[in-house]
């Protein structure tokens, strides 16, 4: 290759990335923006009260009307909302939500509903300060400093699954299925359950088992508490304040789960050797995370970008409080997985078939 042509390479390959990180600024605020809406309830009340003005949809929500106007404008630029008249009077322009956007930005029950998936994109970046210092001196940054946003929009953004996959989960492993739906009632202790829309899930999916939502963040199991009598399901569904890595979990549970956390578990290991002694004669640990690449592998590809993405801003340092934190991050491969099992001692881990974009599920057997 010529001089000239390995400089034009490198020319493009300069405007390329230019290109990229302006278009992904662009799409950060934006995403930032419909956090702002959510928060705010803009979208639903654009949904429940149809076409407004910016006053009119300031009076509904209780803000300010110049504020509300240059966020019905922005979102109307990004293509979010509509505008019947753009040429007419600044406040006197009537926007609506198109109704085909309703379960992205307002359906809490649909699996398209991505408002909270924004909200935990800005969340990752409240304690950014701490994070710089956590970078350089090698230290972690608690769960708790990233606020009680975050416990409630990571809640949000996984409770449709739940509500309408968490069935067909376990229907894909016959035993486990039979199990849950057998006499005497199935026992389950669902590890890291957050604001305990999995606990709430199970327990509607299987009418007649116990629950215990296990948490070590108290300001998630305050919500899961609230989550739990709101489904009328206290008699069932039972939050449990406790620090899984500590000891046992009590039990003898049936099935022992965990959704989307061992790779944020400063102490793994433990956690799953808790799960093995706290389970029952024939009883199973379900744990289902990232369903990243086999082995690192760059470039990747948009799941491997994202797993990465809030490894860097929130997992790993959340998962790097001890000195001697595992500190595994978001991009857990199953060679960690079925590692974290042996020592802990089970015997062997099964990837699970089930279908799913962003996790993938393991059966770890004693």
């Amino acid at each position: 290759m010529t001089d000239t042509a390995q400089a034009d390479k490198a020319t493009s390959a300069t405007d390329a990335l230019v290109e990229r990180l302006f278009a992904a600024t662009i799409d950060m605020l934006e995403v930032a923006s419909v956090h702002l809406g959510g928060r705010l309830g803009f979208y639903r009340a654009l949904a429940e009260g149809g076409d407004t003005t910016p006053g009119e949809l300031a009076t509904r929500t209780g803000t300010a009307e110049r504020y509300v106007r240059e966020w019905l404008e922005q979102q109307t630029i990004a293509g979010f909302v509509a505008v019947d008249d753009p040429a007419a009077d600044p406040d006197a322009r009537r926007y609506r939500l198109p109704p085909e956007y309703e379960p992205v930005f307002v359906d809490e029950d649909d699996l398209n509903y991505l408002t909270p998936l924004a909200g935990i994109a800005v969340d990752v970046l409240g304690p950014f300060e701490q994070l710089l210092q956590a970078y350089r001196s090698g230290a972690g940054v608690p769960f708790e400093a990233y606020g009680a946003d975050l416990v409630d929009t990571i809640g949000a953004i996984n409770r449709p699954q739940f509500l309408h996959l968490v069935a067909d989960w376990f229907a894909a492993v016959p035993e486990i299925d039979a199990r849950l739906r057998a006499m005497p009632p199935a026992r389950i202790g669902d590890v890291a359950a957050g604001t305990a829309q999995s606990s709430i899930a199970i327990a509607r999916a299987y009418p007649d088992v116990q629950v215990d939502a296990i948490d070590i963040d108290a300001t998630s199991i305050e919500r899961a508490r609230t989550n739990i009598t709101a489904a009328g399901l206290t008699h069932r569904v039972r939050p449990v304040l406790h620090d899984a890595g500590a000891g046992s979990l009590g039990g003898p549970y049936d099935l022992v789960t965990i959704f989307e956390a061992l790779h944020d578990m400063n102490h793994p290991v433990a956690v799953l050797r808790a799960a093995r002694a706290s389970i029952a004669e024939g009883g199973s640990v379900v744990v289902a995370d990232e369903r990243v690449a086999e082995r690192f592998a760059p470039p990747g590809d948009e799941i491997e970008r994202l797993n990465y993405g809030f490894s860097v801003l929130h997992c790993l340092a959340v998962g790097l409080l001890d000195d001697d934190s595992a500190g595994t991050g978001t991009v857990i491969r199953p060679e960690t997985v079925r590692a974290y099992a042996e020592e802990a001692g089970f015997s062997r881990v099964d990837v699970l078939p089930i279908a799913h974009d962003f996790w993938r599920f393991y059966r770890l057997v004693p």
